[in-house]
């Protein structure tokens, strides 16, 4: 019997007892990001270990009438009866993000993981137990798509359809596109450097964005394959532009999920040599909190990199639970501030204090500086004074297709 066989019949009967005028319940899918990667490198047994004590941190979090369920190898189900309403629900939501904040330590080994929840609340969202659980899933998975640790299904919200077969197939069939998005050096006053994206749409002409589709590839086997490919695509265009006489940096996202696959370091290194880039003109990103994931992993493959001269960019900087500990760990050349801050410097001197800390602090650890969604030339003037390197945001440009990115920059170097 499978585990939402077994657990569903016993959410309903927690519903059934539970009375409508003693408050609404609520049901939250918890599920830890990166359990997959630490059972692949140290087995199902170390797995366990880790759920069990994932188990013990939750039902710590949550009141002593909660009930906390295994659904599988990543995945809790909680039943909150007698919330008073949706805020208390998010509250614990909440509690038990923040439960792993701290790794585990299982024997000498500890475990870096992060939890991310979805809610659903009966009898708003739904009267039983099976509606509860696949928009509790719902509402887990919006939260993946916009950067979330949790998230409470909305109605209004209509999941992209995404075929697991038909992803697969695009992405063998070199079907998907690359676009560059445009970074420009405050220092020279150059467009020195584009982060590369990837974009999808179907044999139905249906725009999948990147946020729907690359969560999905993560939940399945589907993130080393799209990995792949980004890789290759990128520097396949990066190449064009240094044979036409325009050099230029490309930055390349790498989910932590690829760090468990033997060798994965090497086949980065084989496809820089294989398409002729500098390797010192590639740089990989991972965000902040995936780093925390597999620290030594992370450690181990990013250094590797770097030694052959590769460089390493934190993303999404300040939005992680990463301590200054931590960042001296990693083979880091530069830090992106996440475009959350940048966002809000405009009108909150606060804000513009603490971008101010991270320039700082990233320079004094000899990294540059990166501000991300810079949408206005207020925001520029400020990055500038405060010694920012490199920004990058529709104000400094918009992603575009990376063929005719390389078309436009080798055409301006023709006319010179």
């Amino acid at each position: 019997m499978n585990e939402r066989a077994h657990i569903l019949p016993a959410v309903q009967a927690i519903l059934d007892r539970s009375s409508v005028d003693a408050g609404p319940c609520a049901v939250l899918i918890v599920r830890l990001q990166g359990m997959r990667e630490a059972q692949l490198r140290f087995g199902y047994d170390f797995g366990s270990e880790v759920m069990l004590a994932s188990r013990e941190r939750i039902v710590d979090a949550v009141r002593h009438v909660d009930t906390v369920f295994v659904a599988g190898d990543d995945t809790f189900v909680v039943v909150l009866p007698m919330v008073r309403n949706r805020t208390h629900a998010l509250l614990a939501a909440t509690r038990i993000v923040a439960a792993f904040d701290k790794a585990l330590l299982r024997g000498e080994r500890p475990w870096h993981g992060r939890a991310v929840v979805g809610v659903a609340i009966h009898p708003d969202h739904g009267v039983t137990a099976e509606w509860l659980y696949r928009r509790a899933e719902l509402a887990h998975d919006e939260a993946l798509r916009i950067g979330e640790a949790f998230a409470i299904y909305k109605p209004d919200v209509t999941p992209v359809e995404i075929l697991y077969g038909e992803l697969r197939e695009d992405i063998e069939a070199n079907r998907l596109q690359v676009a560059f998005q445009p970074l420009h050096d405050l220092r020279t006053g150059e467009i020195s450097r584009v982060e590369s994206l990837a974009r999808w749409t179907t044999a139905a002409q249906v725009v999948v964005g990147p946020n729907d589709f690359i969560p999905f590839a993560e939940r399945s086997d589907l993130i080393v394959p799209l990995t792949r490919w980004s890789l290759n695509a990128s520097l396949r265009h990066a190449a064009a532009l240094h044979r036409g006489g325009c050099p230029m940096d490309v930055a390349i996202n790498l989910s932590p999920r690829v760090f468990v696959e033997q060798g994965f370091a090497e086949q980065v290194l084989g496809a820089i040599e294989i398409w002729g880039v500098p390797p010192q003109s590639v740089i990989v990103e991972i965000t902040e909190t995936a780093l925390l994931t597999d620290m030594d992993m992370s450690v181990r493959v990013l250094r590797r990199l770097r030694d052959c001269g590769v460089r390493v960019a934190i993303d999404d900087f300040g939005t992680g639970y990463a301590s200054f500990a931590y960042l001296r760990h990693f083979p880091a050349t530069e830090l992106k501030i996440d475009r959350s801050f940048v966002d809000a410097m405009r009108g909150d001197r606060r804000t513009e204090l603490l971008v101010q800390a991270m320039i700082d602090v990233a320079h004094r650890l000899g990294l540059e500086a990166i501000a991300e969604g810079v949408e206005d030339e207020f925001t520029l003037r400020r990055l500038v004074e405060m010694d920012c390197d490199l920004v990058q945001g529709y104000h400094i440009g918009r992603p575009m297709p990376a063929e005719a990115f390389v078309q436009e920059r080798l055409a301006a170097v023709s006319m010179v």
